[in-house]
């Protein structure tokens, strides 16, 4: 059963689409939006100050033309002996079809668009395991039944996109919705997919009615200039897509994007869990997004999940390897060329914010056009329009507005409204230096964390309980189960920007330990509105198994001390007068790292621990704010 409705002859389903059936609603809706009659004055995109501007003439969604077909890509992921093709949707003005008119594309692309598996705790895998023991088999939910067989993917966009002069694509990722192959998780067929869809939006690819036939599809009504944009999973496809430098991705908006799926996995040889998502691995993703090609869904989770993934991703150790590498986008930057808009939130402890700031600097050293757009709250987010609009419109329409000439970063300040971004020279600030702080103990209690190196310090031991969160552990006055070294208050405010890193050396009783850092702004809120995050300076996760390298790890000697340098997640933040700046070092993190029995005694070598704090102004400005200001006469 099935109708037609509306100006846009939109299909809709009660039952499985056949190929033919969608050929004909194909065939129906060119031919029927074709018949509108044409205007005197053709309509035509509208710039100014240099952004699209919405043209009355494109934003009537019942005169957009809807339409999905199937591009041909180069690989056979599912091994059939045939090249998997992609699912595609399009939404276009009729312009393009009644007159002539050719439009760029903004493209999305994502493996959620057809419906997503069960969120449930009990198909995670457990976090309860010692350490570099084999963990305990995980249960895999119910296959992902497809959300709807409708040929529309999604229409996420159109509404900005459509009406400013852009043609919005859609396309489901391999393994997902109506797209055939295999989802990997960041395997090479996820960047060689939009890889493709651009090059049919291009002239050079193939594009069909239906997923199996001959009857070829042509993307006459595209200028041959993509865009691509999306967040965190659809933020990390355009990068991918960009990392094969094909030609006609002129840009890309990748907003929170997973650039590197060991670190959104692993942190420094460290099994590490993204925040809110604890004891999720890349199989668990794996089953989450795999909705679609079900002729081949036990060949896809033999040969993906239980076979590459379960022998490459090392869940016992956390060990960087050729499974991680091949899944690292940084390795295959070499042929990026579209210019690169990055957005992603300081206080993301989803996707961390390293995953962005390891990008940018990387496609900022290859000279290519790159802006970067920070924001202080939590996962997406993407910048203000203005800033897309000024992009796309440059990038895409040709429009010579300057945006290459604007600062490089854009950073919303506390408080402010995420539309109103402070602009800066460049990320980290141009002015920021790192100033190493050096520990004086005085534990169970706080010690001290200062510019100048005291005098010889003594040993100081934490014991190990993950029944305790960072949180309670850091207002804690008094406990064996952290080491925390502060500040004095400061009596001005505190720019920091940058990556921080810690140089630690211990020891610890056990072969295999967690190892954890705060930085932590104290005193802790007590405002019952502001959010855990906003006492969280940084952190980071390391394994100390991992102090010499991070693809081979070693047993801990008991008792042997081992010193190792590791990054925190970088961070761009102005602390108010009144707060103290916080170290604290503990072993196994309740949200993010595994939960081994408690009782692993850590003993830091305080006097041979440093962390290095990048702070705009240098230790000058450090030492400035903690001199009480003249009142003014």
């Amino acid at each position: 059963m099935h109708r037609f409705t509306g100006p846009d002859h939109q299909l809709q389903f009660s039952a499985f689409v056949t190929p033919m059936m969608v050929a004909v609603c194909f065939t129906f809706c060119l031919a029927t939006d074709a018949a509108e009659p044409t205007k005197k004055d053709p309509a035509t995109p509208v710039f100014k100050d240099g952004e699209a501007q919405i043209v009355k003439a494109f934003s009537d969604p019942d005169y957009w033309i809807r339409h999905d077909l199937w591009v041909e890509t180069e690989f056979d992921s599912d091994e059939d002996g045939k090249l998997d093709r992609m699912h595609v949707s399009v939404t276009r003005p009729r312009q393009t079809e009644s007159e002539g008119l050719k439009l760029p594309v903004v493209y999305v692309s994502s493996p959620y668009f057809a419906g997503t598996g069960t969120q449930g705790r009990e198909y995670f895998w457990n976090p309860r395991q010692e350490l570099g023991a084999a963990p305990p088999e995980r249960t895999h939910f119910p296959a992902v039944q497809l959300r709807s067989k409708r040929p529309i993917i999604s229409k996420s966009h159109t509404k900005e996109w459509v009406p400013r002069g852009y043609i919005v694509v859609h396309s489901s990722s391999p393994g997902t919705g109506l797209s055939q192959g295999c989802p990997t998780v960041g395997g090479d067929n996820e960047s060689l997919a939009p890889k493709a869809v651009v090059d049919w939006l291009c002239g050079r690819g193939k594009g069909f009615t239906t997923p199996d036939g001959n009857e070829a599809v042509v993307a006459d009504w595209c200028t041959g200039k993509v865009g691509m944009t999306g967040t965190s999973y659809n933020g990390t496809i355009p990068l991918a897509a960009a990392t094969t430098g094909v030609d006609g991705l002129e840009a890309i908006i990748p907003i929170a994007p997973n650039t590197s799926y060991y670190h959104y996995y692993r942190s420094n040889g460290l099994v590490r869990h993204p925040f809110g998502y604890m004891g999720e691995d890349i199989d668990y993703l794996y089953d989450y997004i795999h909705s679609g090609n079900e002729p081949k869904r036990e060949f896809c989770d033999c040969m993906i999940r239980d076979k590459e993934m379960a022998n490459g991703f090392d869940r016992k150790n956390g060990d960087y390897n050729d499974f991680w590498a091949g899944r690292d986008y940084l390795n295959d930057i070499k042929p990026l060329k579209a210019a690169m808009l990055m957005a992603h939130a300081f206080n993301d402890w989803n996707v961390v914010p390293e995953h962005s700031v390891r990008i940018y600097e990387a496609v900022k050293a290859k000279g290519v056009p790159t802006q970067a757009f920070f924001h202080q709250g939590g996962h997406g987010g993407p910048p203000p329009m203005k800033m897309m609009n000024r992009w796309f419109t440059r990038y895409l329409h040709g429009v010579e507005n300057e945006v290459e000439k604007d600062p490089r970063a854009w950073i919303v300040r506390e408080n402010a409204e995420r539309t109103q971004p402070t602009s800066y020279e460049d990320y980290p600030n141009p002015d920021a230096t790192p100033v190493n702080f050096y520990l004086t103990g005085a534990a169970p209690q706080r010690g001290s964390l200062t510019t100048d190196r005291p005098a010889e310090q003594a040993n100081e031991t934490l014991v190990d309980n993950f029944s305790f969160s960072g949180a309670a552990l850091a207002q804690a006055e008094w406990t064996n189960h952290r080491l925390i070294y502060v500040t004095p208050k400061l009596t001005q405010p505190l720019h920091i920007s940058g990556t921080p890193s810690i140089t630690i050396k211990l020891a610890s009783n056990r072969p295999a330990a967690n190892l954890s850092v705060w930085l932590v702004s104290l005193p802790w809120s007590t405002n019952r509105q502001a959010k855990i995050t906003d006492n969280i300076i940084t952190r980071g996760w390391a394994d100390p198994q991992n102090y010499r390298s991070l693809t081979e790890s070693e047993p801990l000697v008991p008792g042997r001390f081992y010193e190792m340098t590791f990054d925190l997640q970088p961070d761009d933040q102005v602390l108010p007068k009144g707060q103290q700046i916080g170290l604290m070092i503990f072993s196994s993190d309740r949200d993010f790292t595994l939960h081994p029995n408690p009782g692993t005694e850590l003993t830091i070598d305080v006097g041979a621990t440093m962390l290095r704090l990048p702070i705009v102004g240098g230790k000058d400005a450090f030492a400035k704010a903690l001199v009480e200001p003249q009142a003014k006469k």
